[in-house]
């Protein structure tokens, strides 16, 4: 858990013993990523000046409660507001992730993964129609406990958190299921969590 402002971190727990963290790519290029986020992060500066007026001491939309941004929603466009929105519940969901990692609870992180995925569909419209297939048909999977896209968005890869004794039958299922937009069969990619950089002697 990073803290961007202070560049503090926090590590939390991943027992993976019983599960794989697998990535489907869509075969869909970021190619509006860039762009498209520059424009939101522009809109969620928009918000965040407009809190401003109200309060000073406001520098970023994780100096704000769901509370006081929906005092001030009315002086929002409705898309300003959807914005600031999705990224002061990410952050919740984000804090609330980090308990369920402590507690070992993988199938209550796995539903954040889902409701992270929701908040980037329908709030900060950053997915497309192949992540969200991919995410749907994961969701139709016993044993998948989680799913969401990962990276810039409009496109690149799904990050599933699924039951080891599951990974063979989600496979098939995304093969059967969906296709690159070239018509081809989607890269699946098993994922080994390990430690984070360190000094090999």
């Amino acid at each position: 858990k990073l803290d961007c402002r202070t560049l503090e971190y926090d590590l939390f727990p991943l027992n993976m013993n019983d599960h794989m963290m697998v990535l489907v790519n869509t075969g869909v290029k970021h190619s509006l990523a860039s762009s498209e986020y520059n424009k939101r992060r522009q809109e969620c500066k928009e918000g965040v000046e407009i809190l401003k007026k109200h309060d000073n001491s406001i520098n970023a939309l994780r100096d704000v409660s769901l509370e006081v941004l929906n005092r001030y929603k009315n002086e929002m466009t409705p898309i300003v507001y959807k914005r600031c929105a999705y990224v002061i519940e990410e952050n919740i969901r984000l804090l609330n992730a980090c308990v369920a990692l402590n507690e070992g609870d993988l199938n209550l992180f796995g539903r954040f993964m889902y409701e992270s995925h929701k908040g980037l569909k329908e709030m900060y419209e950053v997915s497309c129609a192949e992540l969200d297939n991919l995410v749907e048909i994961a969701r139709s999977v016993d044993g998948v406990l989680g799913s969401r896209m990962m990276g810039g968005g409009f496109g690149g890869c799904t990050i599933n958190l699924i039951e080891h004794d599951s990974v063979e039958q989600f496979k098939r299922s995304v093969l059967k299921n969906y296709k690159t937009p070239d018509g081809e069969a989607p890269q699946i990619i098993e994922v080994v969590i390990e430690d984070g950089t360190r000094q090999i002697t």
